[in-house]
């Protein structure tokens, strides 16, 4: 894991730099095989020091903990601390997850395209009297992909985890098609057709 430790108008000693490498490598280790970076940046505010640590984690992962003590050393492991919970947190949901998708039925197989608006020049119709196949008539790239059973909950965790604008699922409570996508103000939003 590449690990980056940075004082804001703060002289870092080597053995704070040391343990802190240490203590992350420790700590991302314990939780994944595969954590890819972490940005560790102390500060002092009046009198005592904070600590910021933010970890990209995997695929749309991001985790940040903050700690504030008297010394360096105190904010790190509050920081770090913050960090071990929330990827224990998150070690527990995906190990429960895994937990449920073996009593479930195995996910539906679909077809995913993506397709090019058509630039037709003077001769194309006004952009809202087009139809589909008009506007939108090259298909540029085509994939397999998998529609599952899962809770709101799950797809919304597995939406993040890919960082995808939209997830389609079948809802595991009533068996209908689902769809959560993330809106231009942040929230989640949800499409349950079913009652």
């Amino acid at each position: 894991m590449q690990i980056t430790v940075a004082g804001k108008q703060v002289d870092l000693s080597d053995a704070l730099r040391t343990r802190v490498s240490t203590q992350m490598d420790a700590i991302a280790g314990k939780y994944f095989d595969h954590a890819l970076e972490a940005h560790v940046t102390f500060s002092r505010a009046r009198s005592f020091f904070t600590c910021d640590i933010n970890v990209h984690a995997g695929r749309g992962l991001q985790l940040r903990g903050e700690g504030e003590a008297a010394d360096a050393n105190t904010a790190f492991d509050d920081a770090a601390e913050h960090i071990a919970k929330r990827l224990r947190r998150y070690r527990r949901r995906v190990n429960d997850h895994h937990r449920d998708m073996a009593h479930r039925d195995h996910p539906q197989s679909a077809r995913q395209y993506i397709l090019r608006e058509e630039e037709n020049g003077a001769e194309a119709p006004a952009p809202d009297t087009r139809t589909l196949d008009e506007a939108y008539a090259t298909v540029i790239a085509e994939t397999q992909t998998e529609i599952s059973s899962l809770s709101v909950g799950e797809a919304v965790m597995r939406m993040d985890l890919a960082d995808q604008a939209v997830m389609m699922f079948r809802n595991s409570a009533n068996g209908v098609l689902n769809v959560v996508y993330r809106r231009n103000d942040g929230h989640i939003g949800w499409i349950d057709p079913g009652d």
